[in-house]
């Protein structure tokens, strides 16, 4: 029965199957080797106890070994594991007995002496870390400096004891130094001692052996003596004078009651240096005897009592909240000096100055007046300096809590924000104020706190906080203001208003392009009226046209009443405000057109820009009859980039990249403006030709870095409260308010006055994605390249003019014809707007068929 049972048991072993036997004993290998190389946590806490209670171990042996060490010796000599059973424990002097008595005997006698004591350290951080992962200390520079402090001290305490104490250092640092004696000798071994441990120091804690005071006293001790060896050869009468006037300064000096709290000023010179210069600061309520500075050279113990005073006063007085004095920054607004009735335009006295008149078409038009703006009243508000008194010690209460003191600290009161300027103390990091924007704002309760640190050009930090009560900028303050009416700029465009106050006009024909960006709500269709109304106020019709895409429909509609004053369109087209975007790739490319035209003229006229070309014409240098003519500017304003991506993504792109690019010199700048900040929209082409860029508030960080290459628009508060960047610096502006009826009154007023017969027409182009122009198919009129875009085409199944562009290595327009004749001979379906043409030919055997028809025909 049990060889049955036997049998059947080999048989069932048989059917186990091998991969199974060994996933098996693949476990049990892995757990053992987790085990053993204390990958398993138990393992960990085990090799943790073991570890602990050895170091606990050697200390107790240790200690008791200082004691017993004499009683052991006969022991220690005779102690082997085979007779460890006859010897009775008792006889051991040590308290763990004699193993504890050996194992003492081993580490510190015939090792490393008192130094032995740092295996206990070295045991215990161990055990201590792999039982409850307490980081005591860094394991990698306690086991550095404890190997080289163990070798310095058993030699040293080999050095430093004779033979009878040689314990104390060790087998290690007797031998150790015997050799060294026997080597440099006995003043030699110490000196290696010594500098082992001056390059240990320097090393590890970077020991500095000048101390600048010490040179101070030297070179005062060494002028006494000269001043003592001078008054030796004076006469008795002169030293009684000299030793009664030192007297009386040594009692001013340490009359610390008369005296005020003293302040010790370093001002090394190239002659002395390391003089201490003493200067008396007033307390109130005392009237010091006397004011000036006092160089005191003949008593050095005065001197350094003086700064040991003024140390300690400092350290005791830290300045409170209360102490500091917050300057109020004020800049006196500009008044207005236009009456209502008033209205402002280019100083330039065309006819004049020059030859030629650009106006004389329109002699008769008649800029806006001022009075079409509406008077919001808005006077400048009174500045809270409660309000300001309890952010400043807010602000320097919070500093306070994290150790940072503020030596000033002045405030400058805008419109929207107030800046508060601090000059920290010496030695505080910029970082670790710029750290703390989330405490402050924290702390003062607002919305929108931003840090500059450091405000470029100045020695400051700034620390911008929302006014309570925010001021609104009105665009009718900023015309009639002087700064506006006489500048000079080319193309002056008003951005706002700055924090302390001061209106900032920029040039657009210096930026040359910009880009507006900011969520939905912000401000940003009114800072495109108030840039545009900033011209209409500015410039005649004749000095710069508009060319307005507004893929929204609605935001620039009110400006179609001035079409024929300042609007530029194609020829053909009805409205002059462009709000379809299929043609919005034509007017780009046209514009590209006008592009190469200027260039053309600009070479024919030997000037480089169009200032030099106008200037050139109006002084009668360029002729009409030889093509010439007067260049205005052209201001392109795209409302909602986004959408245009989306539509017709690289075929806008395109042409925007060209213009960024190259238009600048010849008079074409483009403003465009979007709400969705993304990489998508804003690609690196548009990035790197548009350096000026307008943030409003932003809804993350990531949408701040894509528009201003770094933070601070998710700060903003909104209405109107953006960030100017320029390449050089990142400036903080309130945009100024101008409504939708305002701006209609004003194009109401220009579109009223006598315009030229239409809109200023821009160059035709043939635009490839039309679906006009294809009534029919000339075999014999088709390009050269026809045949092999066809291929192209049908291979790829795509039917785009990007694609020929990049495969035939062609150019936009003959790309265009090229898709033109394509649709025409049925090879591709006509333009669907964002989506791909469709390729009606599916095959090459089909597309040949075709070709031979098209041959035959």
């Amino acid at each position: 029965m049990a060889k049955g049972n036997t049998l059947r048991n080999r048989q069932n072993d048989d059917f186990i199957p091998e991969s199974s036997k060994e996933e098996k004993d693949l476990i049990t290998k892995s757990k053992w080797s987790d085990f053993l190389l204390l990958r398993d946590e138990r393992a960990r806490k085990i090799a943790g106890l073991l570890l602990s209670f050895y170091a606990l171990f050697l200390l107790v042996s240790f200690i008791s070994y200082l004691f017993a060490w004499k009683a052991d010796q006969n022991i220690v000599a005779g102690f082997s594991w085979s007779n460890y059973v006859a010897i009775n424990p008792e006889i051991a002097k040590n308290w763990l007995g004699p193993l504890g008595a050996r194992s003492a005997h081993f580490y510190m006698h015939s090792a490393f002496g008192l130094s032995a004591f740092a295996l206990v350290m070295i045991f215990g951080v161990i055990g201590i870390r792999l039982l409850i992962n307490l980081q005591l200390l860094p394991l990698g520079k306690m086991l550095r400096y404890s190997f080289f402090v163990g070798i310095w001290f058993s030699l040293t305490l080999g050095f430093l004891f004779s033979s009878s104490m040689a314990f104390l250092g060790g087998t290690f640092g007797y031998q150790g130094v015997r050799y060294l004696n026997g080597l440099i000798g006995f003043a030699g071994s110490g000196m290696f001692l010594l500098l082992y441990l001056l390059i240990f120091l320097v090393v590890v804690f970077n020991v500095s052996f000048f101390n600048e005071k010490w040179m101070v006293l030297f070179n005062r001790s060494k002028k006494d003596i000269e001043a003592e060896s001078e008054d030796e050869n004076m006469g008795e009468l002169e030293e009684s004078e000299s030793e009664t006037t030192a007297e009386e300064e040594q009692e001013e000096e340490y009359d610390i009651e008369a005296v005020s709290v003293t302040e010790v000023e370093e001002e090394p010179s190239d002659e002395e240096k390391g003089e201490i210069t003493l200067k008396t600061v007033d307390v109130p309520g005392e009237e010091p005897e006397q004011k000036e500075e006092e160089t005191t050279e003949e008593d050095p113990e005065a001197a350094e009592f003086a700064f040991t005073v003024d140390a300690s006063v400092s350290k005791k007085k830290d300045p409170e909240p209360g102490d500091l004095t917050l300057e109020i920054e004020e800049v006196a607004e500009e008044e207005a000096v236009l009456d209502a009735k008033d209205s402002v335009e280019d100083r330039t006295h065309y006819g004049v100055d020059t030859e030629f008149d650009p106006r004389l078409e329109l002699s008769t038009y008649q800029f806006p007046t001022l009075d079409l703006l509406k008077d919001y009243g808005v006077s400048k508000a009174e500045i809270d300096t409660e309000e300001l008194e309890k952010n400043k010690d807010l602000i320097v209460e919070t500093l306070k809590n994290y150790n940072i003191a503020i030596a000033q600290i002045k405030a400058a009161v805008g419109p929207t924000v107030t800046l508060y300027e601090i000059v920290p103390e010496a030695g505080v990091r910029i970082s670790k104020i710029k750290n703390l924007e989330d405490d402050i704002a924290l702390s003062l309760a607002a919305l929108g706190i931003r840090i500059i640190a450091p405000i470029p050009g100045k020695g400051t930090i700034g620390i911008e906080v929302p006014n309570t009560k925010p001021e609104m900028v009105p665009m009718r303050g900023v015309i009639a203001s002087s700064k506006f009416q006489n500048t000079e700029f080319a193309l002056p465009v008003i951005l706002g208003k700055t924090i302390s106050n001061e209106i900032y006009i920029a040039d657009l024909a210096k930026m040359p392009h910009l880009l507006m960006a900011g969520a939905t709500g912000q401000g940003k269709s009114v800072g495109i009226n108030a840039l545009l109304v900033s011209l209409l106020y500015k410039k005649h019709p004749a000095e710069v046209k508009f060319v307005l895409v507004d893929p929204k429909k609605v935001e620039l509609n009110i400006y179609k009443t001035i079409e024929r004053h300042f609007l530029a369109k194609l020829p053909g087209d009805e409205d002059a405000i462009i709000t379809d975007t299929k043609l919005v790739t034509s007017t780009l490319n046209s514009l590209c057109v006008e592009m190469d035209k200027r260039y053309d003229l600009l070479k024919d006229a030997g000037v480089r820009n169009i200032i030099e070309y106008n200037a050139k014409f109006l002084k009668r240098k360029l002729l009409p009859t030889e093509g010439h003519h007067f260049m205005p500017y052209i201001v392109v304003v795209i409302d909602e980039l986004a959408d245009l991506m989306m539509t017709a993504g690289k075929e806008v792109e395109y042409p925007i990249g060209r213009l960024a690019q190259l238009a600048r010199a010849i008079g074409i700048h483009l403003i465009l403006a979007t709400q969705r900040p993304s990489v998508n929209v804003i690609t690196g082409t548009i990035k790197a030709n548009f350096p000026g860029r307008i943030a409003f508030r932003v809804t993350s960080k990531i949408d701040s870095r894509t528009i201003l290459d770094g933070n601070g628009a998710d700060q903003l508060i909104g209405k109107g409260d953006m960030l100017y960047s320029n390449g050089n610096e990142m400036i903080r502006l309130q945009c100024p308010f101008v409504d939708t009826p305002e701006v209609e009154e004003i194009t109401t007023f220009i579109g009223n006055q006598r315009g030229y017969g239409s809109a200023f027409i821009l160059p035709e182009v043939q635009d490839a994605e039309s679906e006009s122009g294809h009534e029919g198919f000339d075999a014999s009129d088709r390009d050269a390249l026809f045949e092999e875009a066809a291929r192209i085409v049908v291979q790829t199944q795509q039917g785009s003019t990007s694609m020929l562009q990049r495969r035939l290595k062609l150019g936009y327009n003959r790309a265009g014809r090229l898709i033109d004749q394509l649709e025409s001979a049925g090879i591709v379906g006509p333009f669907e707007g964002s989506k791909a043409r469709d390729v009606r030919v599916r095959d090459e055997l089909e597309l040949e068929q075709l070709l031979n028809d098209i041959d035959n025909k």
